[in-house]
């Protein structure tokens, strides 16, 4: 297997993006652990300084917000999410001026929060991708991000996997196996649900056999 598993149509798609010379922003959506991080790091891998990722998930609310809100208990549905902001930043992206900064906020796990300022992006960066659950989601804010996009991507992969690896990535992070299941339950797989509906806004679906072999998120 190479070192950089995508398939070639991957490739060229992204690629095609490069080509017209202006800034452009890729936005790659699926449900919660169909592995966009990990395409678009592959992404990245294999086209160098001509590409950044933006994550969506660097505009979760803070965990002190989603309890005075009483959300802490579905911490990844759209409204646990500071969705407007999101749209300013890919806006400014798109409006870069040169030899601007653009400064967006990253999510650590390890820490459960977004850390502002932690990713700079250059204006002389032709690639922007940027991932998450609901860029494809029609409600709110949400709905506004597909305009501001130049190409989306939905990942549609095997519940089954995509479930192994949610439960895997939990555990991780410090969950017991219960905990991890009843999270999954009540909270990943009604937000898979609705992330599903909104595939149809895509401009491609890549099937799982196109990137099965990338990995885990």
């Amino acid at each position: 297997m190479s070192s950089n598993p995508l398939s070639p149509e991957i490739l060229q798609r992204a690629r095609a993006l490069l080509a017209s010379g202006q800034r452009k922003i890729l936005g790659i959506a699926a449900s919660p652990g169909a592995g966009k991080s990990t395409l678009a790091e592959s992404l990245l891998q294999a086209l160098g300084t001509q590409a950044q990722v933006v994550p969506m998930d660097g505009y979760h609310l803070a965990n002190s917000e989603l309890q005075r809100l009483g959300r802490a208990g579905r911490k990844g549905a759209p409204d646990t999410f500071d969705a407007a902001g999101y749209v300013n930043l890919l806006r400014r992206i798109h409006t870069q001026q040169p030899g601007e900064t653009v400064y967006a906020p990253e999510y650590r796990r390890e820490f459960e929060e977004g850390i502002a300022g932690a990713i700079a992006i250059e204006a002389d960066t032709p690639l922007i991708i940027t991932e998450g659950n609901y860029l494809l989601l029609d409600e709110g804010a949400w709905g506004q991000v597909r305009t501001v996009l130049d190409e989306t991507w939905f990942l549609d992969i095997d519940s089954g996997v995509r479930q192994q690896r949610l439960l895997e990535r939990h555990m991780r992070f410090g969950r017991s196996r219960e905990a991890a299941l009843e999270w999954i339950a009540v909270t990943d797989e009604p937000n898979a649900e609705r992330i599903e509906l909104s595939r149809h806004r895509a401009n491609w679906v890549i099937h799982g056999d196109n990137f099965d072999k990338i990995g885990r998120p």
